[in-house]
């Protein structure tokens, strides 16, 4: 029984590993759109469609219910989705929520007007199409006020960590934080709002400081995801774990096993 996890490219393997992690016995078919990633940098409607596209291959795969892994597909694509594409008896479900979870202390069938947390002041680093879209930012007033977000595009650190140049990936971390503290100097939390960023976690929090909380998504979304299917065991789908991806299979194979060091083969989609 299958479900799926989709990402652009490689960054949602950290969301993968999580949820095999948390849920041994599930299987999971994980499809990477290396052909056409990243998406960070394309428009709205772009996004959709290629998301569209690559659910519909893990729906054909047997997956009644897909994880987009993916923070731009979640930001650009997931609500259009959910409210005029997603068939009935399937489920589509994105990464903020956990995260949102997190920061508000809050479940999210809480459905209570929105109150005072304990973080006012949080930066958001994600991808420039995440920051455009302000979904985090729409997302998190439906439960929490007087949070303060700002918002970085970290352009450049997604094609740094698929290409394996992590020397280029951690300078262009420090670059973006700096741009962030110009704005908000003290923030109290930051969101690592892409799932290739827990990859750079320590460099994150280094360059932020000891004093700040660093949420990263991958654990938070596998409780999520348990949590979900014991009270929808019905969406556990067909088919068997696979790695599936839209670009030249030996080329991100290759990548994946040094992103996560250890072997992953892909299969072409």
């Amino acid at each position: 029984m299958a479900i799926g996890v989709f990402d652009s490219g490689l960054g949602g393997l950290t969301v993968m590993s999580a949820v095999q992690d948390r849920l041994p016995d599930v299987e999971f078919v994980y499809l990477a759109d290396s052909a056409h990633a990243p998406y960070g940098v394309r428009t709205a409607d772009d996004i959709y469609d290629l998301t569209c596209a690559a659910v519909q291959r893990l729906f054909d795969a047997g997956c009644d219910l897909v994880i987009l892994a993916c923070n731009t597909a979640s930001a650009a694509a997931l609500r259009r989705m959910q409210e005029s594409w997603v068939p009935a008896d399937k489920r589509v479900l994105g990464v903020f929520v956990p995260m949102i979870e997190a920061l508000t202390e809050r479940q999210w069938g809480d459905n209570s007007p929105p109150r005072q947390v304990g973080v006012q002041h949080v930066a958001l680093f994600a991808t420039p199409a995440t920051v455009s879209s302000r979904a985090f930012q729409r997302e998190l007033a439906f439960r929490a006020i007087g949070v303060d977000v700002e918002a970085q595009a970290c352009g450049g650190v997604v094609d740094a960590i698929e290409d394996g140049d992590m020397i280029l990936a951690d300078a262009l971390v420090r670059s973006h934080v700096d741009a962030l503290k110009r704005k908000m100097p003290e923030p109290q939390a930051a969101i690592l709002g892409c799932t290739h960023y827990p990859l750079m976690q320590a460099e994150f929090q280094d360059a932020l400081g000891p004093d700040v909380s660093v949420y990263s998504q991958a654990d938070l979304v596998g409780e999520s995801l348990a949590d979900y299917l014991e009270r929808h065991p019905d969406k556990m789908g067909r088919g068997a774990s696979a790695y599936l991806t839209t670009g030249d299979p030996a080329q991100v194979s290759r990548r994946a096993t040094q992103f996560l060091r250890r072997q992953i083969t892909f299969e072409a989609a």
